[in-house]
């Protein structure tokens, strides 16, 4: 018989270096066992790929949530407020949660109307339509729909998409009845204060006038939650401030107080979360507000973008880190995922988890 060549043998049975000790084997759920909601969550951090990357997201936000100032050590050049305990033990780490105006347009608003109303997040920052779907959706109902529907044929029924959902015009136009109103009165009111709006005081007013608990934005004036919209006019609320411009001239908002705003939030924050879907202006709004503060201390991004053509849309963490908008050493992930497949089972393994066990 003839002999297996050696240098075939020592390419293919090459010998492995002992494992160490604290490596982590894979594992996925085992449905031979009665398990429950947080059992199967609790397994993705064993399954690999991407199930395992959102169990760090979990990781993260469930300690995002537990941080009190109480934690770490008094610095020598901490401020007599936060010398006292009880203060230090109700400081908590600010959560900075941002989103793409498709998410609110999807089932993933009800989720969020969860997070404000509980108070489960300190700042928001998100786009034009994730303003204004949320009020629209007050007013009329968005439907499931199909994304290989015809664009022309839907243009002459009225009908917009939005992915596979499709939004009726007819809701737009109950918007604008409601808005130009509103619009008018904050006209006087800013004509007879002297007081210019910024986009998170608009936003602010919208949610009082709804007075509609199905709303995100109802819930954030409710409890005092600022929402910020660096591009407030790109979407129909830039349509109807453009009528109403031409119908009564003279309104103002200002985002000059904004930014201010959302960097001092940022800056004065002891620890700062960002939880980012999607990408475009919201993710870089709020990683550009925590770098007037060295970094965020937390981050979770999840998005399906990629990082080949360069965008920061698709930056994974570490980019960020050379910018100093995450510190060095901060706990980051990023979860490649349609954010209405996964955030769900984040929201159900962190800030629900009481509810739900």
């Amino acid at each position: 018989m003839s002999q297996v060549p050696s240098e075939a043998a020592e390419a293919v049975l090459q010998p492995s270096q002992p494992v160490p000790d604290s490596a982590v084997f894979v594992e996925g759920p085992d449905f031979e066992t009665d398990l429950s909601l947080q059992q199967l969550l609790q397994s993705y951090e064993r399954i690999g790929f991407q199930a395992n990357s959102l169990g760090k997201a979990i990781d993260i936000v469930n300690r995002m949530r537990k941080w009190r100032l109480s934690d770490e050590p008094i610095s020598p050049d901490e401020s007599d407020e936060y010398a006292d305990h009880d203060i230090r033990a109700r400081t908590r780490c600010n959560i900075f949660l941002g989103y793409t105006s498709n998410l609110i347009s999807s089932g993933l608003r009800d989720i969020i109307k969860y997070l404000v109303k509980h108070k489960h997040v300190s700042a928001i920052v998100t786009t034009a339509g994730g303003v204004e779907e949320d009020f629209i959706k007050c007013l009329g109902k968005t439907y499931l729909a199909d994304f290989k529907l015809d664009g022309a044929d839907l243009r002459k029924k009225g009908m917009n998409r939005i992915g596979n959902l499709v939004v009726p015009n007819d809701n737009y136009c109950r918007f604008e009845d409601w808005l130009l109103p509103i619009l008018d009165t904050m006209l006087a009111e800013q004509s007879a204060t002297g007081e210019v709006w910024t986009p998170s005081s608009f936003i602010r007013r919208l949610g009082k006038e709804i007075n509609n608990e199905e709303s995100v934005y109802y819930w954030a004036y409710k409890n005092d939650i600022p929402v910020f919209c660096p591009a407030l006019t790109d979407g129909s609320l830039g349509d109807m401030i453009y009528f109403h411009s031409f119908r009564s001239p003279g309104l103002i908002i200002d985002i000059v107080g904004d930014i201010r705003a959302l960097n001092e939030l940022s800056r004065k924050s002891k620890k700062a979360g960002m939880i980012i879907l999607g990408g475009g202006v919201c993710k870089h709004q709020i990683a550009n507000a925590m770098l007037i503060r060295n970094g965020a201390d937390f981050a979770v991004y999840i998005n399906t973008g990629q990082e080949f053509d360069g965008s920061d849309s698709g930056a994974q963490p570490d980019e960020a880190v050379s910018w100093g908008k995450i510190r060095a050493g901060a706990e980051s992930v990023k979860v490649f995922a349609d954010a209405t497949l996964v955030f769900p089972l984040l929201v159900a393994a962190t800030f629900a988890q009481r509810q739900l066990s």
